[in-house]
């Protein structure tokens, strides 16, 4: 049975009115609790030496000590405990071949930089510890501006990112190197989205790949406020079973989301697709 991990700390913190809130975290374990059939796990915060595999100390210190500056990314007291919570989520996702379900998000994070709504770059800290050649495919609504900063040039990662533009942070408008972009109209519904994906998947070699890892945002959702894409919650089901197609070992970490009601649904259907397609639960 494949694992959710999740630790009810990340629900700890937050600002009133921030789209990052706890309480789309809250619904959606619940929604998954009451369709059973997964299997739960907490994880321990990432170390120091996991974070310095893609964060310089200076930033690591910035964040402890509340010295940053991002209008997307409050200062919240204790975020760089949360945040290494985070990271350790997908170490453990990682580890499990599981889905992390835990925020803050992490896929703005740069070497050096918080940036929307991201503290650390989970998924990044994830791929690195892990050694091992990797493919991320980016689902997030936004660009994946972090992770790409931190692998391109990488010979062991290809980077995939499929995002609405123009749009936050309005990067991810062409090709670099190993970071292929496909930046998509606002709302462009899933028959381009899935063809677009189709494509991107096509396009690169994965010979010698030997993992997926996946940042998936689901602000792609036909009613998201940020980003939408015009995806339903069964286009996340078809999305799933295409990943799955690839047969890698695969692991997932939670980006954005942020309809409160529907994150949940969304995040079910896409495990479901993503794990039958695996022979998973």
């Amino acid at each position: 049975m494949n694992a959710i991990v999740f630790h009810p700390r990340c629900l700890e913190y937050g600002a009133p009115g921030h789209p990052e809130s706890p309480e789309r975290l809250r619904r959606a374990v619940e929604f998954l609790n009451s369709q059973g059939g997964y299997r739960w796990e907490e994880p321990e915060p990432a170390s120091e030496d996991d974070l310095l595999r893609v964060h310089t100390q200076e930033h690591l210190e910035r964040v402890k000590n509340l010295e940053f500056y991002d209008p997307d990314s409050p200062r919240y007291e204790g975020i760089y405990e949360y945040a290494r919570l985070a990271a350790g989520g997908a170490l453990l996702a990682m580890r499990l071949g599981g889905f992390s379900l835990m925020r803050p998000p992490g896929h703005h994070a740069g070497p050096q930089r918080v940036a929307g709504f991201c503290y650390f770059n989970n998924l990044a800290v994830a791929v690195r510890a892990s050694g091992k050649r990797t493919l991320i495919v980016d689902l997030d609504g936004h660009h994946g501006d972090g992770t790409q900063e931190i692998f391109l040039g990488d010979p062991s990662v290809i980077f995939i990112s499929l995002h609405s533009s123009p749009n936050y942070p309005g990067t991810g408008l062409r090709h670099e190197g190993n970071c292929f972009n496909y930046p998509l109209p606002f709302r462009c519904g899933e028959a381009a989205y899935r063809q677009t994906l189709e494509r991107a998947l096509g396009a690169v070699d994965l010979e010698g790949i030997e993992q997926l890892a996946i940042s998936a945002g689901f602000d792609t959702y036909e009613r998201d406020p940020l980003a939408s894409l015009g995806l339903t919650t069964e286009s996340y089901v078809r999305i799933g079973r295409l990943l799955a197609e690839l047969e890698r070992p695969t692991f997932a970490v939670l980006e954005g989301g942020y309809d409160v009601e529907a994150l949940g649904p969304n995040v079910h259907a896409f495990l479901q697709g993503l794990w039958a397609g695996q022979g998973g639960t």
